[in-house]
């Protein structure tokens, strides 16, 4: 029998360019600002790193489903449910 590994699927909004990068939790949502500017994909990057370094897991775990190139993204983390995430940002 073959299990499927968790995943979990979460709206974030990214503010590229900030100060300082840090992850602020929403109800629904995260806000991720991120110091890498819009361009190229470094703030995408940027956005991955930081969550992969929080939860734990490898950048490669982590994929934008929606929003390459939108502020308003949704991610899906492979190898943690949606409780484990939210667990392991604090809320």
């Amino acid at each position: 029998m073959n299990q499927e590994s968790p995943q979990a699927e979460i709206k974030v909004k990214v503010l590229p360019r900030s100060s300082r990068s840090e992850i602020l939790i929403r109800d629904d949502f995260l806000t991720v600002k991120v110091s890498a500017p819009p361009v190229e994909g470094a703030a995408n990057k940027a956005l991955i790193a930081l969550l992969a370094e929080k939860l734990g897991v490898s950048k490669s775990s982590i994929e934008i489903l929606s929003g390459k190139k939108s502020r308003l993204k949704l991610l899906r983390v492979h190898g943690l449910s949606l409780q484990q995430v939210k667990a392991l940002l604090g809320k």
